[in-house]
């Protein structure tokens, strides 16, 4: 897969989870994919100081990604 598809495919995967977010007064943006699969987002709005940011990220949008796009490796905040 190229890195134009790979990006394609992680951002339709991050709108599936965009209405959740946004229904908690957040949202999430992608910064980078590196070549070994580690997807960077941000975290903003409410959920980029909310204590349960990190369950979100790794239980909730890293799931979903590693589930949608096997390529992915792992999902980091920035």
């Amino acid at each position: 897969m190229t890195g134009e598809e790979m990006k394609t495919k992680v951002l339709n995967a991050l709108n599936l989870v965009r209405p959740s977010l946004q229904r908690d007064g957040g949202d999430v943006e992608l910064i980078n994919i590196e070549d070994n699969g580690i997807v960077k987002v941000k975290l903003t709005g409410a959920c980029a100081g909310c204590p349960m940011s990190q369950m979100t990220l790794k239980n909730g949008i890293e799931a979903f990604l590693k589930k949608e796009i096997p390529e992915v490796t792992a999902v980091e905040g920035v």
